[in-house]
């Protein structure tokens, strides 16, 4: 990879409409920004150019993931970049992490909140849908038949997948003690369908006394 790389840098590969083309060390983080959020989009903090050239370098940003087992995803309609895995692949992104039970809750119930926004047309011409942290405590009560952590651990659980371009938090309501959350579309990647029926395939063989 380090010949396409290198024809970045230097030019040989036509830079985006109105900008240069980026240095090594911009092109290199770029690649670092995607790899360890897995989801960003064209207005996530702080990642710089990163949207920007994964988009317009796509064909080298799909090989590289390539050679990682990922697959590289370009919304241009949610303005997203996204690495996938493909479901018989092993996975080492987050949601094959030893998630805790109420992690796998909270994820589970920003997913729903996500379906269901859509459902109900909630859901923004950017791909968002609102909620609140009230409404994913409900969801993991009545849904999931589970207590739900208690608000501080909600929040960190939510910063977590925040960081992986699941969600963006508001700001917090003192006195109703809620906090608005921004479901993104990159939900459907943390939590995807092949997770969801992993998830529902242990449940059912899960022994009831446990």
């Amino acid at each position: 990879m380090l010949e396409p790389f290198r024809a970045i840098v230097d030019g040989d590969e036509p830079a985006p409409p109105g900008a240069r083309a980026p240095d090594a060390e911009e092109l290199s983080r770029a690649l670092q920004v995607l790899l360890k959020g897995q989801v960003i989009y064209s207005n996530t903090p702080g990642i710089g150019r990163s949207y920007e050239l994964a988009r317009h370098y796509a064909p080298f940003f799909t090989d590289y993931f390539a050679c990682l087992g990922y697959q590289l995803a370009v919304s241009h309609r949610d303005q997203m970049v996204s690495l996938t895995l493909p479901a018989d692949s092993a996975r080492h992104d987050i949601v094959a992490e030893r998630l805790r039970k109420d992690e796998t809750l909270v994820l589970l119930s920003l997913r729903l909140a996500y379906e269901e926004g859509v459902r109900d047309h909630r859901i923004s011409t950017d791909g968002v849908v609102e909620c609140t942290t009230d409404d994913l405590v409900e969801t993991i009560r009545t849904a999931a038949r589970s207590d739900p952590p208690d608000e501080a651990r909600l929040i960190e659980i939510l910063r977590l997948f925040s960081r992986r371009g699941g969600l963006r938090m508001g700001e917090r309501d003192r006195s109703e003690r809620i906090t608005p959350v921004s479901v993104l579309p990159g939900i459907l990647v943390l939590a995807s369908d092949g997770w969801l029926e992993r998830i529902q395939a242990w449940a059912e063989s899960a022994d009831p006394s446990e």
